[in-house]
């Protein structure tokens, strides 16, 4: 039978891939990308755009789109025999990237282009992906001796698996712990939607009762309805001590050591390539400066943000005391009593909101809101291979009806799904011999599912989480950039790549938006201005504990990496606890391992990069703000968005993309006034 993930198909196989497929396609394509470099290097020169960089691009591109598909499941339907699969390609994918980085001949073929008369003739995209290009040469230790490049590659490969121990172990942990209950007075305060989804867990496991689990929803819900105060701590002490050395599972699964070699791997590849710490080294790709602006920056919001975010819970353990009698507010109550609060004060409940959003309105509503701005359609295709029966497949054509991108939406949490919520890219916008290949991509959450006849209901966090999402969507769909280096996300500065996801988020507060996507599951009727006063009304409740929360994992992300010291370790815990002192207000308990399943930072691409989304929401906040000015639907306000930030991917600097759509650099007040912080 042929390898599915070597028939470079349009869209991935996703029914027939198998675990065994998967280790002999990746070898295959990377040896054929070896071949591909060794073979345009060998005429020794002129070397050109045609004759060295697409080809190898093409090679790349194939090696890539096996690589998405195995890459996905294993995030979103992980076994034990993909997961084995996954590994043992990781080490390979490294080695190769480590070794193309490494490549004399390759660099000095890049750099001769640069060089060349020909660089003038190039496009912009072009010229910036070689610029990139040799920017990257250099992070990968091209200049470096033997020994070193050695030492760069063997670095590259171990953090490459430590970070996949560090997902597994998260993952495996998350899906250990589970409560069975039998008696339905133990989860007073649920309400129904909740108490549906843990019978449903419960009736799947075989049992009677309810089941509750770590995977979001469930925790969520107990946090915020649960009168047993036992249960929210007892829940809240197995989600905060996942894949460490404390709690109900403590050792089982712990990432303390890879977390410790995490850091001494990644200061020693920063500090090997001549940066002083690897925080020097993460800024290299970004729009950030120096290490200095970046702290600079999150300590001033934190000093604008800090006497509000220090009312907020004054306030909310007056409240807990007055109204309920509860005098030592402890980490396990805030969502608790802030949801009491809310309903207090403005009348609020958040599960009177989510009977408004459900999926079946939410999605082609958000839908709507792009065809409004960008004048695009975007209609389901019925007909694709999937991994799974909850995803479904959509086609975004442009208004002269050309097609511009598709995308996988997997909306709910299950078992063995990787948590949150991300847009992944499947397919890359690029110009082959053939035509234009299509951009698609994976948009994937982590929403409680439908029970019996009921859709699923969506939290307006949730809405804003799949506006987010979709914003980075649109980042890597609606590109028309034809070089796979520079086309979508490709090539944009990492602390502006949630420029268009977070700038979507605010087409959920306007009611005008809010009318395409809200209709209350069971009557249809619309969402009234009195509830979509109070949700404004709320809208910053608490805005200043959520800012300092945000900035206390930026700086903690950030100082980790600035400040490591090989003598020391990672001091880890210490440096938490250093930054809460200057920026928290809320305490955590001793027990508490945050860090233990910060993944964004350990697993992800956020290190010392985390600051990114509140950099970003600057740009986003400033962003919309022109909108604001002329209209949230305003037409040629939404086609200089989609023409000088969405199609242009990282084809040019960030800063000179906002700038063309703003007529300015970008300012902080929109983010503070969206917050109802002062400025």
């Amino acid at each position: 039978m042929t390898n599915p993930l070597l028939a470079n198909s349009e869209l991935p196989l996703f029914s027939q891939i198998h675990p065994d497929h998967v280790e002999t396609a990746i070898d295959h394509l990377l040896a054929d990308a070896r071949q591909t470099i060794a073979t345009q290097l060998q005429s020794g020169g002129p070397y050109s755009w045609h004759n060295l960089i697409e080809p190898i691009e093409a090679a790349e591109d194939r090696l890539n789109k096996a690589w998405s598909p195995v890459s996905h499941m294993n995030s979103v339907v992980n076994s034990d025999a993909m997961r084995e699969a996954y590994n043992a390609c990781l080490g390979k994918l490294s080695e190769y990237a480590t070794e193309v980085g490494q490549n004399q001949g390759l660099y000095q073929a890049y750099q001769a282009i640069h060089n060349s008369a020909d660089f003038n003739q190039l496009d912009p995209a072009q010229q910036k992906i070689i610029n990139n290009a040799l920017r990257d040469f250099h992070l990968s230790g091209v200049d470096l001796p033997a020994d070193e490049q050695a030492r760069y590659k063997d670095i590259s490969q171990q953090l490459s698996k430590l970070a996949s121990q560090y997902e597994e172990n998260l993952l495996d942990a998350t899906n250990a712990w589970h409560k069975h209950i039998t008696n339905s007075d133990d989860l007073a305060g649920l309400p129904e939607s909740a108490l549906a989804q843990a019978k449903q867990a419960a009736a799947a496991d075989g049992k009677d009762g309810w089941l509750i689990n770590l995977q979001f929803p469930s925790y969520l819900a107990i946090m915020t309805y649960a009168d047993n105060r036992e249960l929210r701590h007892e829940h809240y002490q197995a989600f905060c001590t996942r894949a460490s050395d404390q709690g109900p599972h403590a050792g089982k699964w712990d990432n303390t050591a890879i977390m410790e070699q995490i850091l001494a791997l990644r200061h020693e590849k920063a500090q090997l390539l001549g940066f002083g710490n690897y925080a020097e080294y993460s800024l290299a790709t970004k729009m950030a400066q120096s290490t200095d602006d970046v702290v600079k920056f999150l300590e001033d919001l934190a000093d604008k943000s800090w006497r509000q975010a220090r009312r907020d819970l004054s306030e909310l353990q007056e409240f807990a005391a007055k109204e309920h009698g509860l005098h030592d507010l402890q980490a396990w109550d805030i969502g608790y009593y802030s949801e009491k609060m809310r309903q207090h004060y403005y009348q609020l409940s958040q599960e009177e909101v989510k009977a408004y959003f459900p999926d079946t309105k939410v999605v082609p509503g958000l839908f709507a809101i792009v065809e409004k701005l960008y004048g695009l359609q975007i209609s389901e295709i019925q007909d694709f291979d999937t991994w799974h029966p909850d995803v479904r497949f959509y086609q975004i054509l442009d208004k002269e009806g050309q097609l511009r991108g598709r995308f996988y939406l997997d909306l709910f949490a299950r078992a063995k799904k990787r948590g949150g919520a991300w847009m992944d890219d499947c397919v890359c916008r690029k110009k082959t011999n053939a035509g234009l290949q299509t951009p698609v991509a994976y948009l994937t959450c982590n929403f409680s599912a439908p029970t019996g006849d009921t859709p699923a209901l969506l939290t307006h966090d949730e809405v804003e989480t799949l506006f987010h999402e979709f914003g980075h969507g649109l980042h890597h769909m609606l590109t028309q950039i034809d070089h796979l280096g520079v086309s979508g996300i490709n090539g944009v500065e990492w602390d502006a790549v949630e420029l268009p996801s977070q700038f979507m988020e605010n087409w959920c507060w306007d009611k005008e938006a809010l009318n395409l996507i809200s209709g209350h599951y069971q009557t249809g009727e619309s969402l009234s201005d009195t509830l979509f006063e109070k949700m404004l009304a709320a809208k910053n409740f608490q805005a200043g504990m959520m800012m300092v929360r945000q900035l206390e994992f930026s700086l903690f992300d950030f100082k980790i990496h600035r400040d490591y010291n090989p003598a020391k370790g990672g001091q880890i815990y210490q440096t938490l606890q250093q930054v809460r002192d200057q920026v928290a207000v809320v305490k955590v308990p001793v027990f508490n391992r945050f860090a233990h399943s910060f993944s964004h930072i350990f697993a992800g691409g956020y290190a010392a990069g985390y600051y990114s989304y509140k950099w970003a929401e600057v740009l986003s906040a400033d962003a919309f703000s022109l909108f604001e000015e002329k209209g949230i639907f305003d037409r040629a306000t939404g086609e200089s968005f989609l023409h000088n930030i969405l199609e242009k991917g990282g084809s040019s600097s960030a800063m000179e993309l906002f700038k063309n759509f703003r007529g300015r650099e970008p300012n902080i007040d929109a983010l503070l006034r969206h917050n109802g912080i002062a400025a």
